[in-house]
């Protein structure tokens, strides 16, 4: 697959047109996603889209993403369209309107292609929490390709799409960005609508792009991002300013962070590439982040307390499963038992104790002071360098059923969800390695800083 702005210059100097390159996008999914099972569902109105983005050109109202092939992550609600966060919890439920961030896309022309496969209600690291099965990674289809948006960039690495959107919790974007070799990224805290999203975690939850360059990343978030009167958390539109470009860049390491449980290929790969960085006169140094060790434990206390409140809507009456009991609790507890997979249940459960009354204090009060001084870490971080690196992922993509242990799967999460804990933007980018698995790099910026990860980002895609 050609990357987005390849595939907008064809369309622009009309080598192509929407609906040819509609109807290959479909036919390549039909040969192949069988086996990768990237989607849960192809949409019936694909080539109709396509017309209308022709036409759109054709009556100069073209955008860069007119007639462009995107992927939507099952969290995102498409008017008319089935949307079920991979949970059989909802099966069968039609969005009744569209997400902000979705029909910005619409707006700009793009045809939307499908929903893609996803951990259940985001909840997972591989994407073998679907409840319609796992999705495999296309670079070696023993291995997940990550998670929770793992369907989104399965889409991406196979060449399905140019480009797909993700919903990024804990590294939901980042981590599969990082497994299947593709790029990925999780903007600021508020920076796009989550009006629309299918909740997870309210205070964590970004909706972001996967694509094949750092380029065709920036040209998504560009369209997606904005404030939006339904969502009160979006940042106000003159949030983002802009900001001379520097040549080099001040690079960050929290050594003592990363340099622990990391597999031996991703930390020979990330020290490549921050001597490559340096190569090319950035400046590499270490730092220390003091309580960034804790942001995992704080994470698995905040996520799951919002994953209680977020999930107890889905109780058989509003919408979505039913299944009757004997009385309306037998209902609440049918319904709920048998609509939700192991992870949700799980992490339901832990979000109900840690937001009770007799542990309230103990937990989910100590995790929200502590997500403050990792907040602070961050921001005096900043004042001396430009970015932080480190890897996305502790370890390449892991063979399918390899992790059985929730808590060793958690682990996967633990150099991602420091950015969702502050708030901050991170992206994922490809490592220059010889190794036959995909590995990426991490960068983080200060809030609204996209700019550097876009331009540190590019930095590495030049490596050799």
């Amino acid at each position: 697959m050609k990357t987005l702005s390849e595939l907008a210059g064809e369309l622009n100097a009309g080598t192509t047109s929407a609906v040819a390159l509609a109807e290959a996008t479909l036919a390549e999914i039909e040969a192949r996603d069988e086996s990768i099972h990237a989607f849960l569902e192809v949409y019936d109105d694909v080539l109709a889209q396509a017309a209308h983005a022709d036409n759109m050109r054709a009556d100069g109202k073209a955008t860069p993403l007119t007639g462009i092939p995107i992927v939507l992550k099952d969290n995102m609600l498409l008017s008319g369209k089935r949307v079920g966060a991979a949970s059989k919890i909802l099966e069968g439920y039609v969005a009744p309107y569209t997400a902000t961030a979705v029909q910005k896309l619409q707006d700009a022309g793009a045809v939307f292609i499908g929903r893609a496969n996803c951990d259940e209600f985001a909840m997972g690291s591989s994407t073998e929490n679907s409840a319609y099965g796992p999705t495999k990674n296309p670079h070696d289809e023993t291995r997940v390709p990550g998670g929770s948006s793992g369907g989104s960039a399965a889409a991406v690495a196979a060449g399905f799409v140019p480009a797909a959107l993700g919903s990024d919790t804990g590294g939901s974007i980042r981590q599969p960005a990082s497994f299947c070799g593709v790029v990925g990224l999780k903007p600021t805290y508020g920076s796009v609508s989550r009006n629309g999203l299918i909740a997870m975690g309210s205070s964590l939850d970004v909706i972001g792009p996967f694509a094949q360059t750092v380029d065709d990343a920036r040209t998504l978030f560009e369209v997606i991002k904005g404030n939006d009167p339904m969502d009160s958390t979006t940042l106000p539109d003159n949030a983002y300013v802009s900001h001379e470009r520097k040549q080099n860049l001040v690079v960050g390491v929290p050594r003592a962070f990363v340099s622990e449980g990391i597999d031996t290929a991703v930390a020979q790969a990330f020290e490549k590439t921050l001597e490559g960085l340096a190569r090319e006169g950035h400046e590499i140094v270490d730092i220390a982040l003091p309580y960034i060790k804790h942001a995992l434990a704080v994470y698995y206390v905040i996520m799951p307390a919002e994953v209680s409140t977020n999930l107890s809507r889905f109780d058989g009456v509003k919408y979505g499963l039913q299944v009757a009991g004997d009385d309306l609790l037998g209902d609440y507890v049918r319904t709920r038992r048998e609509g939700f997979g192991p992870e949700p249940r799980r992490r339901t459960l832990l979000g109900t104790y840690v937001l009770s009354a007799g542990y309230y204090d103990a937990y989910y009060g100590k995790a929200t002071q502590v997500r403050e001084m990792i907040r602070d870490d961050f921001s005096n971080a900043f004042k001396n360098v430009d970015v932080i690196a480190t890897p996305t992922a502790p370890t390449p993509p892991f063979k399918i059923g390899e992790i059985a242990d929730p808590l060793s799967m958690y682990l996967a999460d633990i150099f991602t969800v420091p950015a969702n804990i502050a708030g901050i933007p991170g992206i994922s980018v490809p490592m220059p390695s010889k190794s036959a698995l995909p590995m990426g790099i991490q960068f983080l910026a200060a809030h609204t800083r996209e700019d550097l990860l876009f331009h540190i980002g590019e930095e590495v895609e030049a490596l050799k």
